[in-house]
């Protein structure tokens, strides 16, 4: 009894083959079928289904590299936080804004605020008295909303920048002293509401500017910084 080898390498396998062919295969040389320079592999050799050894450190170096890190993402904590930045600084603006347009709370009015602009050697006070109590009541309520946050900190930066320069300097920095302390911690928390965002307790959450925050806190910064010193360039003598 004899067994029968059915691979295409074996002897008996190809003698079976060529029989049911007709016979007209023709031998397949060590170098190649037909000698085209094409090796001929064994279908059931295992040897020929094993990959190289550099294929198979590449694949392992790329399996390697894959970074498994959790994506960045809002937080929270970080949204809270932006929360009560944007409360606290919105809301003592938009009440300083009121005291200098209405004079409510114990506030100058109008005409006083536009005197003590005057004092400081601005000209058109009574316009700028205006504008200026019209920007903090408009950016308080913005950031208390959380809506066009970038702006709105801008106003508030652009309005304590002119505030600072045009009242305070040259002179002490602590407030004990009469310095500028307050109006620094203020440009400071509005900064950082011009590139953090209003985080996503707020109206500003999906827009455009919202998704870019880097971008429009550079352009609100620029502003910012445009709008502070036309003031001071083009009204103050």
């Amino acid at each position: 009894m004899t067994n029968h080898d059915d691979r295409p390498g074996s002897a008996s396998g190809n003698r079976d083959d060529r029989a049911r062919r007709g016979g007209n295969e023709p031998a397949e040389g060590p170098t190649g079928t037909q000698g085209l320079g094409v090796r001929d592999y064994d279908y059931y050799d295992d040897a020929a289904y094993d990959a190289p050894t550099s294929v198979v450190d590449r694949r392992d170096d790329f399996y390697e590299d894959i970074d498994t890190r959790k994506p960045f993402g809002w937080n929270a904590g970080a949204d809270l936080g932006l929360l009560a930045l944007r409360l606290v600084i919105g809301g003592i603006f938009a009440v300083h804004g009121a005291q200098k347009l209405f004079g409510v709370l114990g506030g100058p009015g109008p005409e006083t605020f536009a005197r003590t602009l005057s004092e400081a050697g601005f000209q058109q006070a009574s316009v700028l008295s205006l504008v200026t109590g019209g920007t903090e009541l408009g950016a308080g309520v913005l950031l208390v909303l959380g809506l066009f946050t970038p702006l709105a900190a801008a106003g508030i930066v652009g309005v304590m920048a002119s505030a600072v320069v045009s009242m305070k300097l040259p002179g002490p920095f602590f407030d004990q002293e009469g310095g500028y302390e307050f109006q620094v911690v203020i440009v400071a928390a509005a900064l950082c509401l011009m590139f953090a965002g209003p985080g996503r307790v707020a109206l500003d959450n999906g827009r455009a500017w919202f998704r870019h925050p880097l971008v429009t806190g550079f352009s609100c910064l620029l502003i910012a910084g445009g709008a502070s010193a036309a003031v001071l360039i083009l009204l103050r003598s």
